[in-house]
């Protein structure tokens, strides 16, 4: 297959390695054309995987119109630049894979309803897991979902994805996939926030049960299912990216706790937490389908400024005991 990535950052470079590992001929595409051309030359992504080798059949690609060609795209640009980066894509009528975990601000979309919007003839799915871009480029062994409406494409594309230590599964439930991968990256950041703070391992522990509990909530209320939420894309992901400082989002977090400044952690051009962006998204679509999520909103608080970090921990340790929340 004739296989496009759209983003060239750490995840777009780590699948455009996996996609030609699986014997696809694989375009990267990126919006600095600059970054481009230094990829091209040093077949290495100096900034986002140093040290990590790309195989010279990979083409760089900065004119985007090519994409429109391929049999197969893997957005993986950031949640809120998703919008914009497939707006000159309008005539695409092959696959495409949302690889980007978010939710769009100001709408509280899906990033597959984005897609659907943007890209009417387009054949719309996601593919999340847990999983570190670095090790996914040096070829470490990964296991990922692949969610499609439709079972059928589901199975074709992850068995066109899949090859040696990268296995991908399909699923027809791309609703608690996505949910599962956007909603993990909130959580991470208060995992981080527990650590930073020295809250010590029980606590962290709690924050990552409870928002397992919060992701699974809106979840099951937009259509998805609970046994995707137990899944590679809801407890393997939330697993990953929660307890490692390896983790944009838990190292975020960790900052926070150290008392970093919100907003300087977030505008300041650093390493891109997604789930910094996703809490208000989140708590804006949750609370269109009535859903509380406490985690979320104490994230959310703190990173707009309603509340400090200790008043969120406060905030969480003071709700009243409830059987089911």
């Amino acid at each position: 297959m004739n296989i496009g990535i759209l983003g060239a950052g750490s995840w777009g470079t780590a699948l455009a390695m996996a996609a030609h590992r699986a014997g696809h001929r694989t375009l990267l595409w990126g919006r600095d054309a600059a970054s481009l051309r230094d990829i091209d030359e040093e077949r290495e992504n100096r900034r986002y995987l140093p040290g990590i080798s790309i195989d010279r059949q990979i083409r760089i690609e900065p004119r985007q119109i090519q994409l429109c060609t391929m049999d197969m795209l893997l957005a993986a640009v950031p949640a809120q630049a998703m919008r914009d980066a497939l707006a000159p894509l309008e005539g695409f009528g092959g696959a495409l894979l949302i690889c980007a975990k978010g939710i769009e601000r100001g709408t509280g979309a899906r990033l597959s309803e984005v897609a659907r919007e943007m890209l009417a003839n387009a054949s719309i799915g996601v593919l999340s897991g847990p999983s570190f871009a670095g090790e996914v480029a040096l070829g470490k062994p990964t296991a990922l979902t692949l969610g499609m409406s439709d079972a059928g494409d589901a199975r074709d594309a992850a068995h066109a994805l899949s090859s040696g230590a990268l296995r991908i599964y399909p699923s027809d439930d791309p609703v608690g996939i996505e949910i599962g991968g956007a909603m993990k990256n909130v959580i991470a950041i208060a995992a981080g926030a527990v650590m930073g703070r020295d809250l010590g391992e029980n606590a962290r522990a709690a924050v990552i049960t409870r928002g397992l509990a919060e992701i699974s909530r809106l979840a099951i209320r937009l259509g998805g299912r609970p046994e995707t939420l137990s899944g590679l894309s809801g407890l393997g992901d939330l697993m990953l990216t929660a307890t490692s400082l390896t983790s944009r989002n838990t190292a975020f977090g960790h900052a926070l706790g150290r008392g970093a400044d919100p907003t300087t952690l977030r505008e300041g051009g650093g390493k891109l937490s997604e789930g910094a962006w996703t809490a208000s998204a989140a708590l804006s679509l949750a609370g269109r389908h009535g859903i509380e999520l406490p985690i979320t909103q104490a994230v959310a608080d703190v990173l707009e400024g309603r509340a400090d970090l200790d008043e969120a921990i406060a905030f969480l340790i003071n709700r009243p005991l409830r059987e089911r929340e």
